[in-house]
């Protein structure tokens, strides 16, 4: 019998980001500490980041599709504002996929990146330019349609 879990497209789509993030550390490291306030840098941010990654892929084992607890680069991320009731989607990107108009913002976007590593379920308060609001993660998909 032929194991076609390995040919998933959410592990596929892992394994691609590995190799984007490893072939594109320095770059991506810029980035990321350029954008990052300094009180919130994390210098083992990828470290960590690919380390989830190397989890996730090793846990999904024989499944032919997995349920998503987490957000990582590539997942569409439903979010409730607990103020209004407001429920937002956004597909965490890498920076030049990033297309706020179409819901794609970079995970190191302020949002993004609080979002990031973030668990289904979980309250979290986001800071932005505009001020602090309450969400709470309702909803993670791998989404297919991310082009690596």
């Amino acid at each position: 019998m032929m194991n076609h879990s390995y040919n998933h497209p959410l592990r596929s789509g892992l394994v691609k980001q590995l190799v984007f993030i490893d072939e594109n550390r320095t770059e991506l490291l810029n980035q990321y500490l350029s954008s990052a306030p300094t009180r919130d840098r994390n210098l083992k941010f990828f470290e960590q980041y690919v380390s989830e990654i190397e989890h996730l892929i090793s846990s999904l084992g024989n499944q032919a599709s997995a349920c998503l607890n987490k957000v990582y680069i590539g997942t569409e991320v439903s979010v409730l504002y607990e103020d209004d009731q407001f429920t937002d989607q956004f597909t965490i990107c890498f920076p030049e996929q990033s297309n706020p108009e179409q819901g794609c913002i970079s995970f190191l976007s302020p949002v993004g990146n609080q979002l990031l590593l973030r668990e289904l379920g979980e309250r979290v308060v986001l800071c932005t330019p505009t001020g602090e609001t309450s969400v709470v993660i309702q909803n993670i998909q791998y989404n297919e349609g991310m082009v690596w």
